[in-house]
């Protein structure tokens, strides 16, 4: 008598064959199970090393001497990753080109000011000059804050997105100058820019206090990088080592019917 037969004996038919067709569904089925949860968790600890690699080379970045803006124009257009490298610009602020973007500080709402700056070679760059709260979103509440000569901006750039980041944050509305997302070609939309004016496609964060008691705050940039591939990759390492434990048992169960079906 086989496993089938075996499987069959109890009264009243309650249990399904065990069919050598329904084994080998089983066998592959777990087979692939563990392949593909071996494979995620493989792929999480690549991820895991990319990622420690990332940070490192941003938290190196971060640290190295400024480097002149038409410097990093250079090596933005020559394809480079500029993001979160120190940089040093002097020009003259555009105060009627403000741009808002949505923020929060400390738990308070309001608004990033990102206000045009124009360089010494012509070249416009967008300045994250910091956060302001809600009732000081007009430039003439902090006119004290406000240069009107040539300023020099030292922070960190910072790559400008090409896309919205997902569904889930709102269109930008240029009409009313609240954005959501840096999207440099909607924040120049109706931008008065002096003639022969190149607009360079990356932002600088400014540094914290840097022109006056009456300035946005700066300093706003925030590194936070998460990293929880190890977790991910325990999971589903877990999860393939249970549905071995499961896979084998199964075995053990067949087997065992086989067994007895012999002996029978």
């Amino acid at each position: 008598m086989g496993a089938g037969e075996a499987a069959d004996g109890d009264e009243g038919g309650a249990a399904r064959p065990l069919t050598r067709g329904r084994i080998a569904a089983v066998v592959v089925l777990c087979l692939a199970g563990i392949a593909i949860l071996v494979s995620l968790g493989t792929w999480q600890v690549e991820r895991l090393f990319w990622k420690r690699d990332l940070i490192a080379t941003i938290d190196a970045r971060i640290h190295a001497a400024p480097v002149d803006v038409s410097d990093l124009a250079r090596r933005a257009a020559a394809g480079e990753d500029i993001d979160y490298v120190p940089v040093r610009a002097t020009g003259r602020f555009l105060h009627d080109g403000e741009r808002y973007f949505l923020a929060t500080r400390e738990g308070e709402a309001g608004w990033h000011v990102l206000t045009p700056l124009a360089l010494e070679d012509g070249s416009v760059v967008f300045v994250n000059r910091g956060f302001v709260p809600y009732e000081r979103k007009d430039k003439a509440t902090r006119a004290g804050g406000n240069p009107p000569g040539d300023v020099t901006v030292a922070g960190l750039a910072r790559a400008a997105p090409t896309a919205k980041p997902n569904w889930f944050v709102p269109d930008n509305d240029p009409a009313k100058n609240a954005f959501f997302w840096r999207s440099v070609p909607e924040m120049a939309q109706g931008l008065d820019l002096p003639a022969g004016s190149r607009l360079l496609p990356f932002l600088i964060d400014a540094g914290e206090g840097q022109v006056g008691p009456e300035a946005p705050i700066g300093g706003t940039t925030v590194i936070d990088i998460p990293n929880s591939h190890l977790e991910y990759a325990i999971t589903w390492f877990s999860l393939a080592f249970a549905l071995l434990v499961i896979f084998v048992l199964f075995l053990v169960h067949v087997f065992r019917l086989r067994g007895a079906g012999r002996q029978g």
